[in-house]
């Protein structure tokens, strides 16, 4: 509890620093952000698809199974 009180304590005191992010900064964190995001969520897309689909095939029967096995 002490920590968060200091930590936010700190925060509260802290002063503007009157940076400037250009706009060649701001649009390569932007695009760098949506990047990330579409790749987390085409990962976890895929997670979810793949054995998703898997079931549906094994429900349906259309199993390809390898025929030059037998």
């Amino acid at each position: 509890m002490r920590v968060a009180a200091f930590v936010l304590m700190c925060l509260a005191l802290a002063d503007p620093a009157y940076a400037y992010m250009g706009p060649g900064a701001g649009l390569a964190f932007i695009g760098s952000l949506v990047a990330l995001i579409a790749a987390l969520g085409i990962g976890a897309l895929g997670l979810i698809w793949y054995p998703l689909k898997r079931l549906i095939h094994l429900r349906q029967g259309t199993e390809t199974e390898d025929k030059d096995a037998s």
